[in-house]
Protein backbone atom coordinates (compact mmCIF):
# COMPACT_ATOMS: atom_id res chain seq x y z
CA UNK A 1 0.00 0.00 0.00
CA UNK A 2 2.76 2.46 0.83
CA UNK A 3 4.32 2.35 -2.72
CA UNK A 4 0.71 2.13 -4.01
CA UNK A 5 0.25 5.31 -2.55
CA UNK A 6 3.34 7.13 -3.28
CA UNK A 7 2.90 6.29 -7.08
CA UNK A 8 -0.34 7.46 -6.99
CA UNK A 9 0.13 10.97 -6.04
CA UNK A 10 3.41 12.42 -6.85
CA UNK A 11 6.07 9.12 -8.37
CA UNK A 12 8.82 7.91 -6.46
CA UNK A 13 10.63 10.37 -3.99
CA UNK A 14 10.42 9.94 -0.28
CA UNK A 15 6.83 11.44 1.75
CA UNK A 16 7.49 14.05 3.98
CA UNK A 17 4.08 11.91 5.72
CA UNK A 18 3.78 10.42 8.89
CA UNK A 19 3.06 6.93 10.00
CA UNK A 20 0.01 6.12 12.09
CA UNK A 21 -0.59 3.24 14.08
CA UNK A 22 -4.42 2.49 16.06
CA UNK A 23 -3.62 -0.16 17.75
CA UNK A 24 -6.74 -1.95 19.58
CA UNK A 25 -8.53 0.91 20.81
CA UNK A 26 -11.38 1.40 22.82
CA UNK A 27 -13.27 4.06 24.18
CA UNK A 28 -16.35 5.28 26.20
CA UNK A 29 -17.98 8.34 27.36
CA UNK A 30 -19.35 8.84 30.86
CA UNK A 31 -23.05 10.37 30.60
CA UNK A 32 -24.94 10.73 33.84
CA UNK A 33 -23.41 7.67 35.59
CA UNK A 34 -24.11 5.84 32.53
CA UNK A 35 -20.94 4.10 29.88
CA UNK A 36 -21.34 4.69 25.99
CA UNK A 37 -19.23 3.04 24.29
CA UNK A 38 -18.03 4.44 21.04
CA UNK A 39 -15.12 2.18 19.94
CA UNK A 40 -14.80 -1.04 19.97
CA UNK A 41 -10.98 -2.57 18.98
CA UNK A 42 -10.38 -0.13 16.51
CA UNK A 43 -7.02 -1.37 14.86
CA UNK A 44 -5.54 0.38 11.77
CA UNK A 45 -2.28 1.22 10.11
CA UNK A 46 -1.26 4.44 7.46
CA UNK A 47 1.33 4.88 5.56
CA UNK A 48 3.27 7.81 5.32
CA UNK A 49 1.72 10.04 2.23
CA UNK A 50 -1.47 7.92 2.34
CA UNK A 51 -4.92 9.39 2.10
CA UNK A 52 -7.64 7.61 4.43
CA UNK A 53 -10.75 8.33 4.29
CA UNK A 54 -13.16 6.65 6.99
CA UNK A 55 -16.79 6.63 6.41
CA UNK A 56 -20.03 5.27 8.93
CA UNK A 57 -23.41 5.88 9.96
CA UNK A 58 -23.69 8.92 12.55
CA UNK A 59 -22.37 9.44 15.64
CA UNK A 60 -20.66 5.87 15.38
CA UNK A 61 -17.02 7.12 16.87
CA UNK A 62 -15.26 8.36 13.59
CA UNK A 63 -14.86 11.69 14.72
CA UNK A 64 -13.62 10.70 18.17
CA UNK A 65 -11.24 8.43 16.61
CA UNK A 66 -9.84 11.73 15.02
CA UNK A 67 -9.71 13.47 18.70
CA UNK A 68 -7.79 10.80 19.85
CA UNK A 69 -5.37 10.90 16.90
CA UNK A 70 -4.98 14.48 17.42
CA UNK A 71 -3.98 13.91 21.18
CA UNK A 72 -6.94 15.91 22.70
CA UNK A 73 -7.69 13.09 24.93
CA UNK A 74 -6.34 9.75 25.33
CA UNK A 75 -8.33 6.32 24.57
CA UNK A 76 -9.76 4.45 27.67
CA UNK A 77 -7.40 1.24 26.26
CA UNK A 78 -5.34 0.32 23.31
CA UNK A 79 -2.46 3.01 21.67
CA UNK A 80 -2.36 5.07 18.71
CA UNK A 81 1.81 6.23 17.43
CA UNK A 82 3.09 8.67 15.41
CA UNK A 83 6.08 7.29 13.64
CA UNK A 84 6.22 4.86 16.30
CA UNK A 85 5.74 6.78 19.38
CA UNK A 86 2.90 6.97 21.30
CA UNK A 87 0.45 9.84 20.91
CA UNK A 88 0.74 11.67 24.42
CA UNK A 89 -0.96 15.23 23.57
CA UNK A 90 -1.68 17.54 20.82
CA UNK A 91 1.84 18.41 18.42
CA UNK A 92 1.96 20.65 15.62
CA UNK A 93 2.20 17.75 13.72
CA UNK A 94 -1.31 16.45 13.48
CA UNK A 95 -3.29 19.90 13.01
CA UNK A 96 -7.17 19.26 12.56
CA UNK A 97 -9.34 21.21 10.21
CA UNK A 98 -12.61 20.93 11.48
CA UNK A 99 -16.03 21.31 9.75
CA UNK A 100 -16.96 24.96 11.13
CA UNK A 101 -13.60 26.90 9.87
CA UNK A 102 -13.33 28.53 13.82
CA UNK A 103 -12.26 31.81 12.59
CA UNK A 104 -11.60 34.59 15.04
CA UNK A 105 -13.94 37.80 13.65
CA UNK A 106 -11.60 40.51 14.99
CA UNK A 107 -8.56 38.62 12.64
CA UNK A 108 -7.55 39.02 9.28
CA UNK A 109 -6.90 36.69 7.22
CA UNK A 110 -3.42 36.61 7.56
CA UNK A 111 -3.55 37.14 11.56
CA UNK A 112 -6.04 34.20 11.36
CA UNK A 113 -3.59 32.05 9.62
CA UNK A 114 -0.69 33.51 11.75
CA UNK A 115 -2.21 31.97 14.95
CA UNK A 116 -0.47 28.84 15.42
CA UNK A 117 2.94 30.07 14.60
CA UNK A 118 1.98 33.08 17.42
CA UNK A 119 1.31 30.45 20.04
CA UNK A 120 4.42 28.50 19.34
CA UNK A 121 6.45 31.25 19.56
CA UNK A 122 7.89 31.16 16.22
CA UNK A 123 6.27 34.21 14.33
CA UNK A 124 9.09 36.51 13.36
CA UNK A 125 11.33 33.14 12.69
CA UNK A 126 8.59 32.30 10.28
CA UNK A 127 6.77 34.87 8.43
CA UNK A 128 7.17 33.89 4.97
CA UNK A 129 4.86 30.35 6.04
CA UNK A 130 2.24 32.83 6.33
CA UNK A 131 1.88 33.93 2.98
CA UNK A 132 3.10 30.55 1.38
CA UNK A 133 0.53 29.13 3.32
CA UNK A 134 -2.12 31.54 1.98
CA UNK A 135 -1.03 31.39 -1.46
CA UNK A 136 -1.13 27.47 -1.89
CA UNK A 137 -5.27 27.76 -0.85
CA UNK A 138 -5.61 30.36 -3.24
CA UNK A 139 -6.39 33.57 -0.80
CA UNK A 140 -3.86 36.02 -2.45
CA UNK A 141 -5.37 38.93 -2.32
CA UNK A 142 -7.37 38.64 0.60
CA UNK A 143 -4.80 38.87 3.47
CA UNK A 144 -6.17 41.89 4.89
CA UNK A 145 -9.44 40.83 4.22
CA UNK A 146 -12.16 39.80 7.67
CA UNK A 147 -13.54 36.27 8.56
CA UNK A 148 -17.42 38.40 7.72
CA UNK A 149 -16.04 39.41 4.63
CA UNK A 150 -15.31 35.79 3.06
CA UNK A 151 -17.35 33.19 1.20
CA UNK A 152 -17.95 30.09 3.09
CA UNK A 153 -16.00 28.35 0.68
CA UNK A 154 -13.19 31.18 1.29
CA UNK A 155 -13.40 31.06 4.78
CA UNK A 156 -12.72 27.16 4.95
CA UNK A 157 -9.43 28.10 2.74
CA UNK A 158 -8.47 30.38 5.39
CA UNK A 159 -8.65 27.31 7.94
CA UNK A 160 -6.90 25.01 5.81
CA UNK A 161 -3.87 27.75 5.14
CA UNK A 162 -3.75 28.05 9.37
CA UNK A 163 -3.43 24.72 9.24
CA UNK A 164 -0.98 24.37 6.77
CA UNK A 165 1.42 27.08 7.73
CA UNK A 166 2.33 24.71 11.04
CA UNK A 167 3.73 22.25 7.71
CA UNK A 168 2.01 19.28 9.15
CA UNK A 169 3.39 15.91 8.64
CA UNK A 170 -0.50 14.38 9.31
CA UNK A 171 -3.77 16.52 8.01
CA UNK A 172 -6.92 15.88 9.68
CA UNK A 173 -9.75 16.60 8.37
CA UNK A 174 -12.82 16.31 9.92
CA UNK A 175 -15.90 16.40 7.70
CA UNK A 176 -14.26 19.97 6.60
CA UNK A 177 -16.65 20.62 3.48
CA UNK A 178 -20.02 19.60 5.00
CA UNK A 179 -20.98 22.86 5.53
CA UNK A 180 -20.27 24.28 1.84
CA UNK A 181 -22.40 24.69 -1.28
CA UNK A 182 -22.81 21.32 -3.45
CA UNK A 183 -20.54 23.92 -6.38
CA UNK A 184 -18.08 24.91 -3.75
CA UNK A 185 -17.86 21.44 -2.43
CA UNK A 186 -16.69 19.82 -5.14
CA UNK A 187 -14.38 22.95 -6.11
CA UNK A 188 -12.55 22.26 -2.75
CA UNK A 189 -12.42 18.38 -2.48
CA UNK A 190 -10.16 19.33 -6.10
CA UNK A 191 -7.88 21.29 -4.15
CA UNK A 192 -7.39 19.29 -1.02
CA UNK A 193 -6.05 16.43 -3.47
CA UNK A 194 -3.44 19.01 -5.31
CA UNK A 195 -2.65 20.58 -1.45
CA UNK A 196 -1.92 16.95 -0.12
CA UNK A 197 -0.02 15.88 -3.78
CA UNK A 198 1.79 18.62 -3.35
CA UNK A 199 2.60 18.67 -0.25
CA UNK A 200 3.25 15.03 0.81
CA UNK A 201 1.33 14.55 4.18
CA UNK A 202 -0.63 11.69 5.85
CA UNK A 203 -4.09 12.54 5.47
CA UNK A 204 -6.97 11.08 7.80
CA UNK A 205 -10.74 12.38 6.45
CA UNK A 206 -13.83 11.60 7.98
CA UNK A 207 -16.98 11.91 5.66
CA UNK A 208 -20.64 10.96 5.31
CA UNK A 209 -20.35 11.83 1.43
CA UNK A 210 -19.13 8.03 0.12
CA UNK A 211 -18.20 9.96 -3.08
CA UNK A 212 -16.07 12.30 -1.53
CA UNK A 213 -14.16 9.87 0.06
CA UNK A 214 -13.90 7.45 -3.10
CA UNK A 215 -12.80 10.95 -5.17
CA UNK A 216 -10.11 11.99 -2.72
CA UNK A 217 -8.81 8.65 -0.64
CA UNK A 218 -6.30 6.40 -1.45
CA UNK A 219 -8.10 4.15 0.34
CA UNK A 220 -11.45 3.70 2.49
CA UNK A 221 -12.23 2.43 5.81
CA UNK A 222 -15.81 1.56 6.83
CA UNK A 223 -17.04 1.84 10.15
CA UNK A 224 -20.19 -0.15 11.85
CA UNK A 225 -22.88 1.39 13.71
CA UNK A 226 -21.42 2.87 17.41
CA UNK A 227 -19.70 1.43 19.35
CA UNK A 228 -17.84 1.63 15.88
CA UNK A 229 -15.68 -1.42 14.42
CA UNK A 230 -14.14 -1.54 11.26
CA UNK A 231 -16.22 -3.81 9.11
CA UNK A 232 -13.81 -3.15 5.44
CA UNK A 233 -10.95 -1.58 4.37
CA UNK A 234 -10.08 -1.14 0.68
CA UNK A 235 -7.90 0.96 -1.54
CA UNK A 236 -9.25 3.19 -3.77
CA UNK A 237 -6.73 2.12 -7.20
CA UNK A 238 -7.25 5.22 -9.19
CA UNK A 239 -5.14 8.02 -10.80
CA UNK A 240 -5.60 11.00 -9.98
CA UNK A 241 -7.42 13.50 -11.58
CA UNK A 242 -10.51 11.42 -11.20
CA UNK A 243 -13.39 11.83 -12.57
CA UNK A 244 -16.64 11.47 -10.62
CA UNK A 245 -18.71 8.93 -13.71
CA UNK A 246 -15.75 6.41 -13.20
CA UNK A 247 -17.32 3.17 -13.52
CA UNK A 248 -14.93 1.78 -11.10
CA UNK A 249 -16.03 4.10 -8.36
CA UNK A 250 -19.31 3.58 -8.93
CA UNK A 251 -18.87 0.01 -8.48
CA UNK A 252 -16.99 0.92 -4.94
CA UNK A 253 -19.92 3.41 -4.24
CA UNK A 254 -22.15 0.33 -4.45
CA UNK A 255 -20.09 -1.75 -2.37
CA UNK A 256 -19.60 0.88 0.12
CA UNK A 257 -23.15 1.52 0.38
CA UNK A 258 -23.95 -2.31 0.65
CA UNK A 259 -21.83 -2.47 3.94
CA UNK A 260 -24.01 0.34 5.08
CA UNK A 261 -26.76 -1.80 4.80
CA UNK A 262 -27.82 1.12 1.96
CA UNK A 263 -27.36 -0.94 -1.32
CA UNK A 264 -30.88 -0.86 -2.32
CA UNK A 265 -30.61 3.09 -2.46
CA UNK A 266 -28.17 2.87 -5.51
Amino acid sequence: MVGAATALRTGTEPSPGMALSVEAVDHAFDLDGQTLPVLDQVSLDIAPGEFVALVGPSGCGKSTLLRLVAGLEPPRSGRILADGVPIGGPDPSRVVVFQDPTLYPWRTVRDNVALGLEARGLLKRHQARIGDAINRVGLAGFETAFPQQLSGGMAQRAALARALVNDPRLLILDEPLGKLDSITRLSMQSEIVSLWQRSGFTTLLVTHDIEEALFLATRVVVFSARPARIVADFPVERPYPRHRGDPVLSQLRHRTLGLLGLADSW
